[in-house]
Order: structure tokens, then C-alpha cells, then sequence
């Protein structure tokens, strides 16, 4: 039977990662986010887990996008910005979990640059952003082979996270 992959997300935090997307158009944004994998044992049913979001989201951490040949359709981060993200995180007693960014004029759909500059675990939100306008919003998993990614759903979480 085949796990399905959620992440839990705020309206709250949804509504920054959108905002970031428009703040930044037409240049990708991008930055990390932080929460809790809950990493629900194979032990729990099928109607548990549909209950409860594997994977939470409860805080972002944004990052500047340091590409500077191609920001409209790659963004790029330091080791410094990713040991930041994770010092941020365990601040709050929270580890980094995923990666947000926009994809600016094009589908909210991971590319083949991204599945090249991705790594599994993580949870990648991208927000499409048309016109300056924030569009659909989806998450993936990249596969532990690297040969694609499995789509994770966005789980509306009720609690409402800080940052």
C-alpha cells in the first residue's frame, strides 16, 4: 500500500509564502520551512493518518535568492543561509523540514533543475506566480532514487504558527 505524503500548512503561513512570491516577482523567491515531522510508524491506520498530517510546517524561515545569472527561473542558496535556517529552527525547537520558492509565470510544478538541486526527506512547496498574481500552491517529495517526485498534499492546519 503506498504512503500518502502530507504536509500541515496555515492558512496563515500559505498566505506568507504567496505574499514572498509577489514581494519578489519576477525573480524567484525562496526560503525554508520549519516544523515537526511527526513520521507517523507504518502501525498507524490509514484513517489515523489521514486525520494527521505527517509533516507540519509551523514557522518560515525566508532567504534571499543569491542566483544572479537566471533569478527569474532558479534560485539559489548558501551553506551559510542553509545553517542559518537550521539554527533558526532549532531556536524554536523546530528542524527544517522543507524548502519554499516561486515559480514565476510557469506552473507550480517542480522542474528538472529542481529535481537536479533537490534532496530527498524534504518537503519542496512552490507557489505559481502569474503576472505578479499568487496562483495554485503544491508540495513534493523528491524519491530516494531521485527519479521524480511524489506530490504531497497541503494539509490546512488550524493552528496558526508564528513568524
Amino acid at each position: 500500500m503506498s504512503e500518502v505524503l502530507e504536509v500541515g500548512v496555515s492558512a496563515e503561513l500559505a498566505e506568507k509564502i504567496r505574499e514572498h512570491g509577489v514581494e519578489t516577482y519576477p525573480y524567484e523567491c525562496c526560503g525554508a520551512l520549519l516544523g515537526r515531522d511527526n513520521g507517523l510508524p507504518e502501525s498507524v491506520d490509514l484513517d489515523e493518518k489521514s486525520r494527521r498530517a505527517s509533516r507540519e510546517v509551523l514557522s518560515l524561515f525566508p532567504l534571499v535568492n543569491r542566483r544572479d545569472d537566471s533569478p527569474r527561473n532558479r534560485f539559489s542558496v548558501t551553506a551559510d543561509d542553509v545553517r542559518e535556517a537550521e539554527k533558526a529552527a532549532g531556536a524554536q525547537g523546530l528542524e527544517v523540514v522543507g524548502w519554499y520558492h516561486s515559480h514565476p509565470d510557469h506552473p507550480a510544478r517542480p522542474s528538472d533543475f529542481d529535481r537536479d538541486h533537490a534532496w530527498p526527506w524534504y518537503s519542496y512547496i512552490i507557489v505559481s506566480v502569474h503576472t505578479g498574481v499568487p496562483q495554485d500552491m503544491t508540495s513534493w517529495r523528491l524519491k530516494d532514487d531521485r527519479s521524480g517526485y511524489l506530490e504531497e498534499k497541503i494539509a490546512p492546519m488550524k493552528v496558526s504558527a508564528a513568524n
